[in-house]
């Protein structure tokens, strides 16, 4: 073999090798799952049903590379039949949420409690919060136990 025919061969290597590589990176980038948005720090308060002037709070940190367009809630008994979807968040309840920074806010969902009402209807145990983020960019992240909280009498 002359040794022009070698290296004629061995360039054409290099230059097939170097386009696989970059055909494999390229495949890799156009692979590369999205970037969803993400729940922190998600936590609520315990509820004493029966007292006077009770409040229920529920606080999470969320963030996405395109900003936070909602985030929506669903307190559920933990005892119960219940298993919610992020189908079913459509009408759960809105948070309200301030942004920390472009990418990230800090949304509050407060509701106050019916000191006979709600003594007399909701059950006590452990309880969890369903949350539904939705980015600005429409991604979504859905975590049917984001956090648990008790409910006492």
């Amino acid at each position: 073999m002359s040794a022009r025919l070698l290296l004629s061969s061995l360039a054409g290597v290099a230059v097939l090798g170097g386009g696989a590589l970059a055909a494999v990176a390229l495949v890799g980038t156009a692979d590369a799952a999205p970037a969803r948005p993400t729940i922190d720090k998600a936590k609520a308060t315990s509820v004493v049903l029966g007292v006077s002037g009770e409040t229920f709070t529920f606080t999470t940190t969320v963030s996405d590379n395109s900003g936070i367009k909602s985030v929506r809630v669903l307190p559920w008994p933990e005892g119960s039949k219940l298993d919610p979807k992020a189908a079913e968040m459509e009408y759960a309840e809105p948070t309200t949420c301030e942004a920390t920074s472009a990418t990230t806010s800090v949304c509050t969902y407060t509701t106050p409690l019916d000191k006979e009402k709600d003594a007399a209807t909701m059950p006590t145990g452990t309880w969890n919060m369903a949350v539904l983020v939705t980015a600005k960019d429409e991604d979504t992240t859905f975590s049917a136990k984001a956090t648990t909280f008790h409910v006492t009498r």
